[in-house]
């Protein structure tokens, strides 16, 4: 990817500070998500490296995974798959509790989403300190997943995330960095 496409996507990106507490500066990919170029170039960039692969599914992480996900998978011809928070999916679901920086939470998926071995990417917009995708991995693994990538449009390397990710044995593909949190 080339600087200027970075550029433009970082351009396309709201910074809010304080948000949700002090001290946290919070990237808003709403704006990104509302602009048609930088949409596109930002599901183009996430797409290019596994066109013509044999990806089954595409698993989004509620909710801003949904958005990217959905589009990702259209354009990979891949089926697509909601992580949700507990008690959101209607079918019989499994479930794995996962630790956030202020405690425990849960999130699930249908029990028949995926098969053992399918090749599936894990996409949500932002990797921090990964509490969230960490749980979404091992839910995948759970499952029998073939983890072929985690994706997110942003990274905030200070907070560790990716590292927790690649501990797990999942290539992580970012976007853009920020810095801090």
């Amino acid at each position: 990817m080339t600087a200027t496409v970075q550029s433009e996507l970082i351009s396309a990106i709201r910074s809010i500070p304080d948000y949700p507490k002090p001290g946290v500066m919070f990237r808003d990919i709403t704006t990104l998500l509302g602009n048609p170029r930088a949409f596109r170039r930002a599901i183009d960039e996430l797409v290019h490296p596994y066109a013509g692969t044999k990806i089954e599914k595409i698993a989004g992480i509620e909710a801003r995974g949904f958005i990217l996900g959905g589009a990702i998978a259209h354009q990979l011809s891949a089926g697509f798959v909601p992580i949700r928070k507990k008690g959101k999916l209607p079918h019989d679901t499994v479930r794995i509790a996962y630790s956030l920086e202020y405690g425990v939470d849960e999130m699930e998926m249908h029990r028949d989403a995926i098969q053992p071995g399918e090749k599936v990417i894990l996409v949500d917009d932002l990797i921090a300190t990964g509490g969230t995708a960490e749980g979404a991995v091992r839910l995948l693994q759970q499952m029998g997943a073939d983890i072929v990538a985690a994706c997110f449009i942003i990274d905030l390397p200070e907070l560790g995330g990716r590292k927790k990710l690649e501990a797990l044995g999942v290539n992580v593909r970012t976007l853009i960095e920020f810095a801090g949190h």
